[in-house]
């Protein structure tokens, strides 16, 4: 029993450093990796996960604070990521996930250090995912309260 159990405990620590490294690389020559927000942990479930993203002069809006829309940025990435993990498998390859509604309140501003998003899936219908983002800083204190809407959309190759 312990056996099978520690079996199943290695196969899924496996199969989620997979998904982030997968998260990670997926990552080259986009926004995600300009901003450098990197993926750090995913739950067993496959129902959370958190990133994190450096806070310094280059999101700052012209105050010297950490500019809402580098937030939004950090929020909508890992919020359609969650998804993007939570769509089946044979999915994966034929189907791309949008987000159609980001909002955000911003509750405490911030100037350096990092920031930490963790997503997490409260709908996983066929087409729509909702996902809630809370994003603080290291000391776990809350900057931003974050909702996204997702749609699952098929994969067309050629439209033409």
């Amino acid at each position: 029993m312990i056996s099978n159990c520690l079996c199943f405990f290695l196969f899924m620590k496996k199969k989620i450093q997979k998904l982030l490294n997968e998260l990670n690389n997926f990552k080259k020559n986009t926004l995600i990796n300009i901003m450098q927000i990197q993926f750090i942990f995913l739950s067993p479930k496959l129902n959370t996960l958190i990133a994190k993203m450096p806070v310094n002069h280059k999101v700052y809006q012209p105050f010297g604070y950490l500019h809402g829309g580098a937030t939004m940025i950090l929020a909508e990435s890992v919020g359609s990521s969650i998804s993007f993990i939570n769509i089946k498998n044979e999915k994966k390859n034929n189907f791309h996930v949008f987000s159609i509604e980001v909002s955000a309140n911003h509750v405490r501003s911030m100037k350096k250090g990092i920031l930490f998003a963790q997503a997490k899936i409260f709908h996983k219908g066929n087409t729509l995912h909702f996902v809630q983002v809370n994003i603080f800083d290291e000391k776990k204190n809350i900057i931003s309260f974050c909702k996204l809407t997702n749609i699952i959309k098929i994969n067309y190759v050629n439209r033409n």
